[in-house]
């Protein structure tokens, strides 16, 4: 079984400065809690116990991408009982972005790369990450990424999925895994009815695969029926064969154990299709 989307994070080894940043709130609530060390130890206790045997680390902000996968590196290579494979941050619109896809390619844990396009409304409209999808660069690079067995890590909003399942499609040889189920921040009955409207624009594409993940970024108090049509509605959309579960730790203890989220999508996921979502659909686009 293989938990497809979590961090880790050493504060002296690596600068993430939204970590550094006391006192500041994010679109996902108070990171206070989780601004210490996370490390690979403290993770596999929690996803083991429950018969987790690998993991995908995503990269999480860091100052330095490059140090941070590299540092990355060192701990799988330390750990070669914990298959882990690597999600790195690349600037797709960067001209010396074969340059850098060459380092990081260099890593032999680098399975794809994760340029964030959208995390909350508002967040990075100030930002300017949403123009990216208007930046012909970025559509370039996506298809480059592709052309070199890479994968991307797609994170963005419901608002955002129209345009960006128009600048998917022409970049077919590209395998994209959607981030949280595409963040349905807006949990009404007429927010999830246009989430579900919008992602349908996502998983028409054969080459878009769906992570549940992230599901109490925007509702913290959740329970079970409140992730209920989340999880149903990406498996009809997708398939099991395109869906695969993430903890999104240490980002989603803020709001619950690893042992509760992890159930809670297990209960949410028929018996003849958990094989596939908690582990054998990550094995294949992760390249396991």
């Amino acid at each position: 079984m293989i938990d497809a989307h979590h961090h880790l994070w050493d504060l002296t080894a690596v600068h993430y400065p939204w970590l550094a940043a006391k006192g500041v709130s994010r679109f996902f609530g108070d990171p206070s809690p989780i601004q210490r060390d996370y490390l690979l130890p403290e993770f596999r206790a929690e996803a083991a116990a429950l018969g987790v045997t690998g993991s995908v680390h995503i990269q999480v902000g860091a100052e330095d991408p490059l140090a941070e996968a590299q540092w990355v590196q060192t701990i799988i290579d330390a750990n070669r009982d914990w298959p882990m494979v690597q999600v790195v941050h690349c600037d797709l619109t960067a001209p010396d972005l074969a340059q850098q896809l060459d380092v990081f390619q260099a890593l032999p844990s680098v399975r794809g790369v994760r340029q964030i396009v959208g995390r909350a409304p508002g967040e990075d409209a100030q930002t300017g990450t949403n123009a990216l999808l208007d930046d012909p660069r970025f559509l370039e690079g996506l298809m480059l990424v592709g052309d070199r067995g890479l994968s991307f890590d797609l994170q963005l909003i419901p608002e955002l999925m129209g345009k960006t399942a128009g600048v998917l499609a022409q970049a077919p040889r590209t395998n994209v895994a959607l981030c949280h189920a595409g963040s349905p921040h807006d949990r009404s009955p007429e927010g999830l009815t246009a989430w579900r409207q919008q992602l349908k624009q996502l998983s028409q594409l054969p080459h878009v695969w769906c992570k549940l993940s992230g599901l109490g970024m925007f509702q913290h108090r959740w329970t079970v029926e409140d992730f209920r049509p989340i999880i149903e509605t990406c498996l009809d959309q997708f398939g099991a064969d395109r869906c695969m579960f993430g903890s999104n730790f240490p980002v989603d203890s803020l709001y619950s154990d690893y042992e509760t989220l992890f159930r809670t999508h297990e209960s949410l996921v028929p018996d003849s299709l958990r094989s596939q979502v908690i582990g054998e659909t990550a094995a294949r686009f992760y390249r396991f």
